[in-house]
């Protein structure tokens, strides 16, 4: 998809334009109204009187032109309601109904979006972004698919005065879409073909493709580092493991990086604690958090950003095979600590501690884990929010509103230490599931990585609640590509001043 910052209108009627009003707003007032030929001007007046268009919230008519271009009549709803969560979802309601009607390319004017308080800069990316996100679907896997439709270009008309910061915006947005739907891809791929070791291959491509380094970890690697709580986990799967590791240096030498660990579970049974069966059929999805940190540095290098980053994702399968690790048993993580085996489904913040302990090599400022961690989050936040656990106040603010800016939205819950009970093992240091299960378990989940984080600024996101599309999102089903956008946007607001 190509969107562009345009400061010239079109009066071909082989163009499609998007009119998008307030409610109450009269339908002469839109700035391409002027563009329509009479009889599209009556068409529309036609409309608005006969109350056949309202301008509610969510609201689209599609109208004929006289040429092959159509009118789109898009509700924004109450002005006085009017914000980004709202310019987000009409972005992509727009690109859902263009696909719909075979509409190749379309005009919309920047001044139907504007929010008070964002910069036009901020508003290109947004509407820009989401437009990608809309235009995705994931039919690969089809053998006679049905042609899918995409559309392929979008001009955004500004005011001169706006357009270089609307094209930037829009540029920036391009990139931050596209790598959301790398994720979704990385995703959306079956658990029978996307093992541990295709999940290194397509970080190694991606590091390839966008120029920063990548290192992958076999067995042997992991064993002298002895990681013996990823190994634990992997022990039941043929699928051997991997250790990815990923770094974009894009600042000084001095910068002290950002360390993005993201859980790397390419199928997850829950082991010996076998999921039951309408459970299971998500959980190629529980490599999200680690799909979010490989699109993440793609993005950052793309934008070439003055950060420094380390991304990495252990990588494992967690099967119920006759050598897979048992409840009762003791790991061994790489910090010396033990870990005693509770549940095997609680395998995700496993794999963590190993990668987490590791962070420390790179002396980070900040060390943010992601994960499809806990069911008990979604129960807490639903499908909206992602889960934010972390004992820093300060960077608690930065990623709340990092989220709201983003469109990747979080809410924390509580780290007291009164919770640190919870994960305290009887015959080990630590237990792998919090001792009132199944009572704030996304928290016992976060309380559990906090054993094995070092000096660094921390925080947890638990991104099991929005890891997949739902109805409303005006999104393909599948995959959401949940917390690229965020981690991306908190490097930019770390580092690129």
């Amino acid at each position: 998809m190509k969107i562009s910052a345009i400061t010239k209108l079109s009066r071909k009627a082989s163009d499609s334009l998007v009119l998008a009003y307030f409610a109450k707003e009269k339908f002469s007032s839109h700035l391409f109204f002027k563009l329509l030929k009479n009889s599209e001007k009556r068409l529309v007046e036609q409309y608005f009187k006969n109350n056949n268009f309202s301008a509610k919230q969510n609201e689209v008519k599609v109208l004929p032109r006289v040429g092959q271009g159509k009118i789109l009549l898009v509700g924004l709803g109450e002005r006085a309601k009017w914000n980004l969560r709202r310019a987000v979802l009409v972005a992509r309601q727009i690109v859902v109904v263009a696909k719909a009607e075979k509409i190749l390319q379309l005009s919309l004017p920047f001044d139907n979006f504007v929010v008070v308080g964002v910069t036009d800069e901020r508003l290109g990316q947004t509407v820009a972004e989401n437009a990608v996100m809309a235009n995705y679907e994931f039919t690969q896997y089809r053998t006679k698919p049905e042609k899918v439709f995409s559309v392929s270009s979008i001009n955004f008309f500004t005011l001169a005065k706006s357009y270089q910061a609307v094209q930037k915006g829009t540029e920036i947005g391009l990139i931050m879409g596209e790598q959301v739907n790398l994720a979704r891809d990385l995703g959306n791929i079956p658990g029978g073909e996307m093992t541990p070791k295709l999940l290194a291959e397509k970080a190694r491509q991606a590091g390839k493709q966008n120029k920063f380094k990548v290192r992958i970890l076999g067995v042997a690697e992991m064993k002298r580092l002895k990681m013996g709580a990823i190994l634990g986990v992997a022990k039941g799967s043929a699928e051997q493991p991997r250790f990815i590791i990923m770094e974009y240096n894009g600042g000084k030498k001095s910068q002290r990086p950002l360390v993005f660990v993201g859980k790397g579970v390419t199928f997850d049974t829950g082991g010996l604690n076998l999921k039951p069966g309408k459970n299971m059929n998500d959980m190629h999805l529980d490599m999200l958090g680690g799909a979010a940190v490989i699109a993440a540095l793609s993005a950052i290098a793309k934008l070439k950003l003055p950060a420094n980053v380390v991304g990495l994702v252990p990588a494992v399968e967690n099967m119920p095979g006759n050598a897979g690790y048992r409840p009762g048993d003791l790991l061994r993580s790489m910090s010396g600590k033990t870990i005693e085996i509770q549940n095997t489904d609680a395998e995700g913040r496993v794999i963590l501690a190993d990668a987490l302990t590791y962070a420390e090599r790179f002396n980070p400022e900040v060390v943010l884990d992601i994960a499809t961690l806990t069911g008990a989050c979604m129960v807490a936040l639903g499908l909206q929010a992602s889960g934010l656990m972390t004992t820093s106040s300060s960077l608690q603010a930065e990623l709340m509103a990092v989220g709201e800016s983003s469109g990747d939205y979080v809410w924390p819950l509580p780290m007291w230490e009164e919770y640190e009970d919870e994960v305290k093992g009887t015959f080990g240091d630590v237990q792998n599931d919090g001792k009132n299960s199944p009572y704030g378990g996304a928290i016992a989940g976060a309380m559990f990585l906090k054993q094995f984080v070092g000096k660094a600024l921390w925080a947890h996101l638990d991104i099991a609640g929005p890891m997949k599309t739902f109805d409303g999102q005006f999104l393909a089903k599948g995959a959401s590509g949940v917390g690229v956008r965020l981690l991306v946007e908190f490097a930019r607001k770390k580092f690129d001043k």
